[in-house]
């Protein structure tokens, strides 16, 4: 008796430890900049300078609601700006959330446009941009005939 009390007590001592608390947060946010223009986003008390074509990783951000905003440089060549998608907001992030914000541009008769889409791993019902297709750029449709000969 007094053995299977130890065994189980182990056993159960064990599970505990492995499926306790983590010593770590895997809540991440990734700015990836595909604009022709810097990108900086100010979060949680700190501006993240992230220069066209780089990627920046916020990692271990504790479990809550963060506000954002995003200012950007205009290229040369530019003569006016405009934004498309959430440029400021509020971020949720839960126990493992992983959120994107991919900017991207387009200069069209020297407007420079930039867009961001945010996308996470908790919600992937919603879409927080209007463009899901860049001005200028075609929309891949494939035609499939499904109804046989």
């Amino acid at each position: 008796m007094k053995t299977w009390l130890l065994s189980t007590g182990v056993i159960v001592l064990s599970a505990l430890l492995f499926i306790g608390c983590s010593d770590s947060i895997n809540n991440n946010v990734t700015i990836k900049n595909l604009s022709d223009g810097d990108v900086y986003l100010n979060f949680r008390g700190s501006v993240f300078d992230i220069a066209s074509g780089q990627t920046t990783v916020i990692s271990n951000i504790p479990k809550g609601s963060y506000t954002y905003s995003t200012t950007y440089t205009v290229p040369a060549g530019a003569s006016g700006s405009a934004t498309q998608g959430n440029m400021s907001g509020t971020l949720i992030l839960n126990a493992g959330t992983k959120i994107l914000l991919l900017y991207s541009s387009t200069l069209i008769s020297e407007t420079y446009t930039i867009y961001v889409t945010i996308s996470d791993s908790d919600n992937q019902s919603t879409s927080t941009s209007t463009n899901s297709v860049l001005p200028g750029k075609n929309e891949r449709k494939t035609n499939l005939n499904l109804t046989g000969p």
